[in-house]
């Protein structure tokens, strides 16, 4: 199914902070016209003000998709406006974290097509990335819907189920905030090694930023582009024997923080 059921439905976004405006943002460069969007944002931006989408001016009655984009700990608050668009033909898709499936159907009718999706940030620069899934009144239509739709800012997986999405949640959902704090850390161990902070900052940056986006483009794995870089025997090698210690380095630290993450997901979606 193609984003045509939104020009020709309208779709209602409900919460259009920096994750809703990215998606909204995507969909306009997609050639969506503004006239399609309902937007319910009580602190509007200047640049959603500015867009000419319907802001604040209630919803259609039979939308073809709403988007819940609202904070999690909001939803309460914030799901009842839609609940007469539920048990109908409306696409419910949610980028919420933490709010499963059943707890939406338990407000809007257990036969409301729902799709759930887990994006992140790079999302706002086009090159994020998502995990989603659907209820069985979404069917593969519904799925196909809701992909196309968070395609507007990235790639899209489709997951064996919605038991997948707290890993989700705690790799990609939360894995920028572990880059960036790793280009924290790389720019303090280059201080330490006498460099200024701008100067180790610029480099780490750059080097994070760089080898991201070799990543992207190669065709080869991971594991060869780190091979690619270590000479035998050479700085890189001592750098790594570090950094791939079973017990203390990489491995072990991440597979830690990914499940601390995903076992916080657990907790919020009780």
């Amino acid at each position: 199914m193609s984003l045509e059921i939104v020009a020709r439905e309208g779709l209602v976004l409900l919460g259009c902070g920096k994750m809703g405006s990215a998606l909204l943002a995507g969909w306009l460069k997609a050639g969506l016209p503004a006239s399609s969007f309902w937007v319910i944002e009580p602190n509007p931006s200047d640049w959603l003000q500015s867009t000419g989408v319907h802001l604040n001016e209630g919803v259609p009655q039979a939308p073809g998709v709403a988007v819940l984009a609202v904070k999690p700990q909001m939803m309460g608050a914030a799901l009842p406006a839609l609940q007469a668009l539920g048990n109908g033909r409306t696409l419910f898709l949610s980028i919420a974290a933490g709010t499963t499936i059943a707890a939406f159907e338990e407000v809007l009718g257990n036969r409301t097509p729902l799709v759930r999706a887990m994006p992140n940030t790079p999302a706002m620069v086009g090159r994020g990335i998502s995990g989603i899934c659907a209820n069985a009144s979404a069917g593969a239509a519904g799925l196909a819907l809701g992909q196309a739709l968070m395609e507007a800012v990235g790639q899209v997986v489709t997951l064996d189920g919605e038991h997948q999405i707290d890993a989700v949640t705690a790799l990609s959902g939360g894995g920028p905030a572990y880059v960036f704090h790793l280009i924290e850390a790389m720019a303090q161990a280059g201080v330490a090694q006498g460099l200024s902070e701008e100067v180790a900052m610029q480099l780490a940056r750059a080097t994070v930023c760089g080898a991201g986006e070799l990543a992207y483009r190669s065709p080869e794995s991971a594991a060869q582009l780190r091979i690619n870089v270590t000479s035998p025997g050479g700085t890189t090698a001592e750098g790594l024997k570090v950094l791939m210690n079973p017990d203390s380095g990489f491995p072990a630290l991440l597979t830690r923080a990914v499940k601390a993450a995903a076992d916080r997901g657990r907790e919020l979606g009780k």
